[in-house]
């Protein structure tokens, strides 16, 4: 006769945290002040601070924790709340490199001086095209110019004059012929007071009215004169270049006050050492193009239509003394924060545009650089996401180098263009800039382990926890949250009810009574959804029933596997026993984690056991569906069966473990104490209980311990029972330590109340088997022999006995 065998079950009270909601003073969430801190991340608050702080190389930020726990907002928060007395960063400007056009000279400027720069410059120009073309139309400039042009005009003609009268006594004349656009110079022989070129000298000397002596005369003195001719023009050049030289002087001297005194009045203002060196370029540049500041007449040169960019847009001639201005902070009032969402490579580094000129040829020049979030970002704080800087091409090897140098390259990086990279490279940005990166555990490591750079450069590594310690401080805090989400976005007050039930939630997410979860992406869902209900029923405020209804509702926008496989185990098709006792044969506790929506199911888990030698056989590990986890349980039971069944004698036993109608995979060792049921009862052919499913895993001396996700395994076994009729001997086995981990729905807690369903914490096998079996598992004598009637002896007198006929089997097999 079995001896039922009573193991001390929970009461209501251990199975849900309630929140105290005596510990709110106040009725509804308009009585208090929102929360302004940051919830439970005191560690990462402090390692971000200091790296905030710390201004030597190197101390860059690696935020790491899970997605939901405020790791931006946190940040965010933070440096809105720095102090705003840094210095504010300098404007970056680019002007042209007049020695190299391709590298752009980079200056930089007290805050609001770019702008103010970019006016000087134009107001430079501006007044240089009325200041110099109206020194041009002046009486003195022209009557000077006139002056200096006739003065070599005279030389010339005194030069060709004396020329001519020489080669006019030698019977010869100098003639200019136009050839195209091109006046040529030519000397012919004069007869009878004519100019006679010689081909037709030629032709009079055949007519005879010329003797063939004095042709040849002709062109021996012609060849002669025309070398003459030759170094007569190169002196009449040499005047030429001599007088647009002095011209040239001339105009320099007259313009170079006007434009010397108005660089000088920019220098002065600025009293910057890189402007001052671009000036005297500047300035040497203008006086190298004074033709701008002519009309095409007075340039002696007809008028040339000006390019254009765009149609109907024209080129500005002054462009190379333009400036521009890439990061402008004359608004800057602190160190700047820039949280870039979108980190790709032209984003963060900037880049050189190009320009489509008049016939479809592309131009880049300094005005078409442009500046990335690190340049706006220098003298503060630059927030990324690591994965996003991980997936852009070319950005992370660039982040590195920049972090390194200190220095900025603005360069042109576009791999998909279908026109080359511009060949420019200004000069690099002098940079200081604090970057926090927000990413993973997972990429940390990676990091940390394989790139050698990146200890170097992200010295700071904040770990955001998901939970927080269950105190009343944080409690008060949790509903000052709520307080703060509902002003900032304009929803309902929560009355106490409403804020206990958001608590409440918060430790069900935390997964133990005593912790509370920082994952507030996922709160503040529920505060928003809760909201909604309480509109939709016109009420004034924010309760419990509402917040419970938005619970409910996210569950059944994702329940829909769950429901599928509740429906196959209602039809049949999923076999589940829930009443009566069966030999080797336990009901098991799966979870399945969908990502967002996480449920438990009991699956049937059987064992089949026979003489032989092949141990323990793990059908999913034979099949390939078997996880190490799930693999490493399976030999740690086996090594129980080992340790206390196999120390007089072998065990001489082969058994299968197999999860039921299993086919996606198993792992875990959360089913292992459930397998070792399963195969005691095979072994000793002890019926175990069909209305208890069992969860916990064991060690090696049949310690059950801990396992995750008890409250959804609860919650599976007891629908499951729910929807076949509740009888009140139905429970669920659990380990003894998750007792603290359990925050179960509301429909439990009631009817284990009512004594309708059960939750038996154990800590041992034997108290596991004695709830299933209804036998005690029984203590070893001094012998090694238990006890009769319990549970351990009937299976050391099953196994000794199987023992005995495998050696018998042995004997016979060898006589034969």
């Amino acid at each position: 006769m079995k001896k039922t065998v009573r193991s001390g079950e929970l009461s209501p009270a251990k199975l849900r945290w309630r929140c105290p909601m005596a510990l709110f003073d106040f009725k509804t969430t308009d009585d208090i002040k929102p929360c302004q801190d940051i919830i439970g991340q005191d560690r990462a608050l402090g390692a971000i601070k200091m790296g905030l702080k710390l201004e030597h190389r190197g101390y860059n930020i690696f935020i790491t924790g899970l997605a939901g726990t405020g790791r931006t907002t946190t940040i965010k928060h933070l440096l809105e709340r720095l102090e705003k007395k840094g210095p504010i960063p300098p404007d970056v400007c680019y002007m042209n490199n007049f020695k190299d056009p391709n590298m752009s000279r980079c200056i930089e400027l007290e805050a609001g001086g770019g702008i103010h720069l970019i006016a000087d410059m134009n107001r430079l120009i501006a007044e240089l095209m009325s200041k110099i073309p109206s020194l041009f139309r002046s009486d003195y400039y022209k009557d000077k110019r006139k002056k200096l042009v006739e003065e070599y005009q005279v030389k010339q003609k005194d030069i060709i004059s004396k020329f001519e009268k020489s080669i006019a006594g030698e019977g010869f004349t100098m003639v200019r012929i136009q050839v195209g656009p091109i006046i040529k110079p030519e000397i012919m022989p004069v007869v009878d007071g004519n100019p006679v070129n010689l081909p037709q000298i030629e032709k009079l000397a055949e007519e005879g009215k010329l003797s063939k002596e004095k042709v040849k005369q002709y062109e021996e003195s012609a060849e002669k004169l025309s070398e003459q001719m030759q170094s007569v023009y190169l002196q009449v050049k040499d005047l030429e270049r001599e007088a647009n030289r002095i011209l040239e002087e001339f105009d320099f001297d007259t313009v170079r006050p006007v434009i010397h005194d108005l660089i000088q009045e920019i220098d002065r203002k600025y009293q910057n050492e890189a402007l001052a060196r671009e000036l005297e370029d500047v300035e040497d540049a203008l006086m190298q193009k004074l033709d701008l500041f002519r009309s095409p007449e007075e340039a002696g040169a007809p008028q040339q239509p000006a390019a254009e960019t765009e149609p109907g847009e024209r080129e500005d001639p002054f462009r190379e003394f333009r400036v521009n201005v890439v990061v402008d902070n004359s608004e800057t009032k602190a160190p700047p924060v820039i949280i870039e969402n979108f980190p790709n490579f032209r984003n963060l580094f900037g880049a050189i545009e190009r320009d489509i000129v008049f016939g479809g040829v592309s131009r880049a020049d300094h005005m078409n650089i442009r500046a990335g979030s690190f340049h706006r970002a220098n003298g503060g704080y630059l927030v990324l996401n690591a994965l996003d800087v991980f997936t852009e091409p070319g950005v992370w090897q660039s982040l590195k180098r920049t972090l390194k140098s200190n220095e900025a390259l603005i360069q042109s990086y576009d791999p998909w263009s279908i026109m080359g990279s511009s060949a420019m490279k200004p000069e690099a940005m002098r940079l200081k800039v604090k970057i926090v990166l927000i990413g993973d555990d997972e990429l940390y490591s990676l990091l940390f382990s394989y790139d050698e750079d990146f200890q170097k450069i992200f010295k700071i590594k904040a770990e955001f926890d998901r939970e927080v310690k269950n105190s009343n401080g944080v409690i008060k805090q949790y509903a000052g949250f709520i307080k703060a989400l509902g002003s900032k976005e304009h929803l309902k007050a929560f009355d106490r009810s409403g804020v206990a039930a958001v608590v409440e939630h918060g430790v069900r997410l935390a997964g133990r009574q005593g912790k509370l979860s920082t994952r507030f992406s996922e709160i503040a869902d529920v505060i928003r959804e809760s909201d909604y209900n309480a509109r939709e029923e016109g009420n004034g405020f924010v309760t419990g029933k509402h917040v419970r209804m938005a619970i409910r509702s996210r569950n059944e926008r994702l329940n829909l596997l769950e429901d599928k496989i509740q429906e196959r185990i209602d039809e049949g098709t999923i076999m589940i026993d829930t009443v009566g006792s069966v030999i080797g044969q336990v009901n098991g506790l799966s979870v399945y984690d969908l990502g967002d929506y996480m449920f438990g199911k009991p699956s049937r888990i059987t064992a089949r056991t026979s003489l032989g030698n092949a141990g323990v056989i793990n059908i999913e590990r034979e099949a390939d569906m078997s996880g190490r986890t799930h693999n490493k349980g399976v030999l740690i039971l086996s090594g129980f069966l080992r340790g206390r069944y196999g120390q007089a004698h072998p065990l001489a036993m082969s058994a299968s473990l197999c999860f039921e109608q299993s086919y996606g995979g198993v792992d875990g060792d959360s089913a292992s104490s459930t397998e070792l049921y399963a195969i005691l009862s095979s072994i000793g052919e002890i019926p175990l209980r069909q209305d208890v499913a069992v969860t916990g895993s064991i060690n090696q001396k049949g310690e059950i311990q801990p396992i995750g996700g008890v409250n959804e395994k609860v919650e599976g076994f007891f629908r499951v029972c729910k929807a076949r009729g509740l009888k009140g001997t139905e429970g669920v086995i659990i380990p003894g330590q998750n007792v603290a981990d359990l925050m179960l729905a509301d429909d439990v807690v009631e009817a284990v109340a009512q004594k309708k369903f059960h939750i038996y914490p154990i800590r041992t096998v034997d108290e596991g088997m004695a709830i299933l079996t209804g036998l005690p598992g029984g203590k070893p004598s001094k012998t090694g022999k238990y006890s009769s009637g319990t549970v351990n002896r009937i299976v050391q007198d099953r196994l000794l006995d199987m023992a005995e006929r495998w050696r018998d089997f042995g004997k016979e097999k060898s006589e034969k």
